[in-house]
């Protein structure tokens, strides 16, 4: 049996801010550890100094919520992660009926608010046509939307819908990964989108990509790529860029005035 190969990543954001009046946020900057991703260590630092409360939202994201006071706010956030060193691929795995997917994958199946499944089936089944039912279908999927739209290294800082996106001809990552997810579950495969840090991205940034279950499991794809080489850290799992915001503020519009991020190959953290 073939054994992965994995890698160690540290994987980081600083982010500054300037707000006029006090604003309620939630980030969701903290990586956990999961089935594919083992968080070694982090650390999360704001200045100034305040209160955090971290809770975990109804997807299992990691949710850090705070009051931002007048004046510049400043967040860090880095950790060390061993990932998998590329996404594996699973030609072949099969269709999971409706009527025998987990019930925590149902809400992955139906329209959500960027991703009108219910209007893309006709699409869907043309791109995959004579495609096994299953992992191959969602890799004609995510093939179709590389060569067919194109991507933005910047674009609307709004989210674009699977149906605009269809319409536009071009998008962000994020909205490749609404397109791909519409188009997946109008053929009922589950899909949901994901956001965290891509190694080797260029120009560097947080990325957004989707994954669909299939033959049992969770399976990465990313229409923004030709292939699914390079290291993932998963901050966050939603049904579409409603549900993972990096952060959210609640107050007037503020555009941060630094986002840096950086991803860094690095050796095993020793004891």
């Amino acid at each position: 049996m073939h054994t992965p190969d994995h890698r160690w990543l540290r994987v980081g954001c600083r982010l500054e801010m300037t707000y006029a009046v006090a604003s309620p946020m939630i980030l969701l900057l903290r990586p956990r550890s999961g089935l594919y991703q083992w968080v070694a260590g982090d650390t999360y630092r704001v200045l100034p100094n305040l209160p955090i409360a971290e809770y975990t939202d109804v997807y299992g994201n990691l949710c850090q919520r705070l009051l931002a006071p007048v004046g510049p706010l400043s967040i860090w956030v880095q950790s060390e992660v061993r990932v998998l060193a590329g996404a594996q691929p699973a030609p072949g795995a099969p269709f999971v009926p409706v009527e025998e997917l987990p019930a925590e994958t149902l809400i992955h199946l139906t329209p959500s608010r960027y991703c009108e499944a219910d209007r893309l089936g006709p699409l869907a089944n043309e791109i995959t046509a004579g495609a096994l039912p299953g992992y191959d279908q969602v890799t004609a999927i995510s093939r179709w939307i590389n060569q067919r739209i194109d991507y933005l290294s910047e674009s609307d800082p709004e989210p674009v819908s699977a149906t605009e996106m269809v319409r536009r001809g071009n998008g962000v990552c994020r909205d490749f990964a609404h397109l791909g997810i519409a188009l997946c579950r109008s053929l009922s495969i589950p899909a949901r989108l994901v956001v965290g840090y891509l190694e080797r991205l260029e120009p560097m940034d947080l990325h957004a990509w989707f994954e669909a279950y299939v033959g049992g499991n969770w399976h990465t794809f990313d229409p923004t790529r030709p292939d699914l080489t390079g290291g993932r850290v998963c901050l966050g799992y939603g049904r579409d860029a409603a549900d993972v915001a990096v952060f959210s503020q609640f107050g007037p519009p503020v555009i941060p005035s630094r986002l840096e991020v950086y991803v860094e190959p690095i050796d095993a953290p020793t004891a």
